[in-house]
């Protein structure tokens, strides 16, 4: 795929996404736009399906929806809220720890800057730029393992881990679309584009992808 084909096919995704319920993540910021409730979601759902993601999510803010009340419950208590989500205990630790940091750094509100929002235990990369840019609506590219797959399989980028995938994107993509990329992918890449026999049947951009590492599709 082409810089020049990025153009041709951001509308082409944003038309076919509407068919598909979108990330909870995503919800939680065409909702609310709380940056809070997009950094808890966001640390949920690292290793987790989205299902479970959005159940636990709920569970959790319905309880403690900000970090004052969240902070007044025990590890304990949110491990019971969160279950089953992928390593819901260290989660829970450092949910707990999340708060602390932000009540006493920040007075309580989720910082805006990357670099900051990498100084809080168990946010990476994946996690800061969400917040930024879902939270905030500030530049960032996010890089999950969706938008990693897909843009290496249409050969936009070839890198070797999401890391390396963000850096690539943010010299090549046009700035435009670096917020909504995550949201396009994440949600095509859980529907159409899987990591195993992709539905290329039904891809609407075939013809602009490589197809790189596709040995068998639908």
């Amino acid at each position: 795929m082409q810089n020049a084909d990025i153009h041709k096919c951001i509308p082409v995704l944003r038309n076919v996404i509407t068919r598909f319920k979108v990330p909870i993540v995503t919800e939680y910021a065409q909702n609310e736009g709380n940056p809070f409730h997009i950094l808890i979601s966001t640390v949920l759902s690292l290793r987790t399906k989205d299902k479970t993601t959005a159940e636990a999510s709920k569970r959790l803010l319905g309880m403690a929806d900000n970090p004052e009340t969240m902070q007044r419950l025990t590890a304990k208590e949110i491990e019971k809220l969160i279950y089953p989500v992928g390593f819901y205990r260290v989660k829970a630790e450092n949910i707990v720890l999340l708060c602390q940091k932000l009540l006493e750094d920040y007075e309580g509100r989720v910082p805006d800057e990357i670099d900051e929002l990498l100084t809080f235990k168990g946010v990476g990369r994946k996690t800061a730029n969400l917040v930024v840019t879902l939270g905030y609506n500030k530049p960032g590219i996010c890089v999950d393992i969706h938008v990693h797959r897909i843009t290496n399989r249409w050969g936009y980028v070839q890198t070797k881990n999401p890391e390396a995938t963000e850096i690539a994107l943010r010299a090549k993509l046009p700035s435009e679309y670096w917020i909504e990329i995550n949201d396009l992918l994440v949600t095509y890449g859980q529907n159409l584009c899987a990591p195993v026999s992709p539905k290329c049947s039904e891809c609407e951009i075939i013809n602009y992808c490589d197809q790189k590492g596709v040995e068998r599709s639908r």
